[in-house]
């Protein structure tokens, strides 16, 4: 196999592990166990906690002892074994530990991806400017996949997502093992654990911009995870009323949600020619307003006459998530000093990621719990998606108002040749 085909069987499978649970476990917790939402919440803060220092300490590992792709590997091996504990967890509170400790394997292993690729590429002489997206692509796909596997075999709100992910998972840390050899290239280079952290990239607060801007990529982080966690199981919910409980949407909601996934491959097409028209202050705040009209179409879709409404928000998803992470780190990227760019876009990560997905995965469990149960025990959906997209719409206002960046179209050009 031509060592592109290997590079994206490797993506292919990296991202399929996360979509056969990702987007699913909301239902299995909700239709299934009957879980409560500030324990879900819970849940998807995993990601968050994990993502504050495993992707780091898995940084400074291959840096210096590790050849990438054996760690790369042991973390998926590690991570099937965990999945595959997942169905027997009978309470919510072992059920974060257990979620935790996958993500702390997980989490770190999408840099290590990004790591193993480039070293290949560059060894093999390819450029990866331009053949590196094509690659990541197929990561996107696996992704797709694995949410119409997921839906159309019926494990939406069945203990098998997990079984599947973990096979995967199983068959990729074995797969790992075969790449060519990624060996450590920061011997040399002592790095300490504070710049490893990132940490020597919080002098960039000092600058009033660059401090807004972090502040602005965490309460917009809060929003990113929250479509993922109750998108499925807002969908599933109509299978309640008669009327909509043979509908399409309603048996295949994870379908209908990889419309996001499919949309997001295709606004990543779209960001050079935004970028150098609008400018990145332009970008991200139509990313911030299409949050407002991704969570606004929720509310007021439904799986009938509706279904208009929930397309067009999976569809505007794309432009949500991707101008804003995108255009974010190319911001970060022109604006931090050389010597510390790994650690600013570790930053911006740290800030979107960890704290942000943190605080808005257990605030979103917490609030629905208090005010958006009704008393039969159902939830307000109209009610959380509307409050979801006002509290979008405020972040949008201030940034558009405080949040000072002039567009200077050569600058830009030039970072991009």
């Amino acid at each position: 196999m031509s060592i592109k085909n290997r590079l994206i069987l490797m993506n292919f499978l990296q991202f399929f592990i996360w979509g056969s649970w990702l987007l699913t476990i909301g239902a299995y917790w909700f239709q299934t166990k009957h879980w409560s939402g500030t324990e879900f919440g819970a849940i998807f803060s995993t990601m968050g906690i994990a993502s504050l220092f495993m992707p780091a300490i898995a940084g400074i590992i291959a840096d210096r002892w590790v050849n990438a792709e054996r760690l790369y590997g042991s973390f998926h091996i590690m991570g099937a074994i965990v999945l595959f504990m997942v169905p027997m967890v009978n309470d919510p509170s072992t059920m974060f530990w257990v979620m935790l400790i996958n993500m702390i394997f997980y989490m770190p292993t999408i840099a290590l991806s990004i790591t193993v690729c480039y070293s290949t590429m560059e060894s093999k002489g390819m450029n990866i400017i331009k053949e590196y997206p094509p690659i990541r692509v197929w990561g996107t796909i696996g992704f797709i996949v694995a949410l119409w596997l997921i839906s159309l075999s019926g494990f939406e709100t069945s203990s098998m997502q997990f079984y599947v992910a973990s096979i995967s998972s199983l068959l990729l840390g074995i797969y790992s093992f075969t790449m060519p050899k990624c060996p450590p290239l920061g011997k040399a280079v002592k790095k300490t654990f504070v710049s490893a952290l990132g940490l020597n990239a919080f002098s960039l607060f000092k600058d009033v911009k660059m401090a807004l801007f972090f502040i602005f990529a965490m309460l917009l982080g809060a929003s990113l995870q929250l479509t993922n966690a109750y998108g499925d199981t807002f969908l599933h919910d109509f299978a309640n009323i008669a009327v909509f409980k043979d509908l399409i949407a309603v048996k295949y909601p994870a379908i209908i949600m990889s419309i996001s996934q499919i949309s997001e491959t295709l606004f990543i097409l779209t960001i050079p020619f935004f970028l150098r028209k609008f400018g990145i202050k332009k970008v991200m705040l139509m990313s911030m307003i299409a949050w407002v009209l991704r969570f606004g179409l929720f509310a007021y879709g439904d799986p009938g006459s509706g279904l208009w409404m929930i397309v067009l928000s999976c569809i505007i998803y794309g432009m949500a998530f991707d101008f804003f992470n995108i255009s974010g780190s190319l911001f970060v990227e022109t604006q931090s000093d050389q010597s510390i760019r790994a650690s600013a876009q570790g930053l911006f990560m740290v800030m979107t990621n960890g704290i942000g997905a943190f605080v808005g995965s257990r605030l979103s469990g917490i609030i629905i719990d208090k005010y958006y149960l009704l008393e039969d025990g159902s939830k307000d959906w109209q009610g959380i998606w509307l409050a979801f997209a006002a509290y979008s719409l405020v972040v949008a206002v201030l940034f558009a108002v405080f949040f000072r960046h002039k567009h200077d179209a050569k600058a830009l050009e030039s970072f991009h040749h």
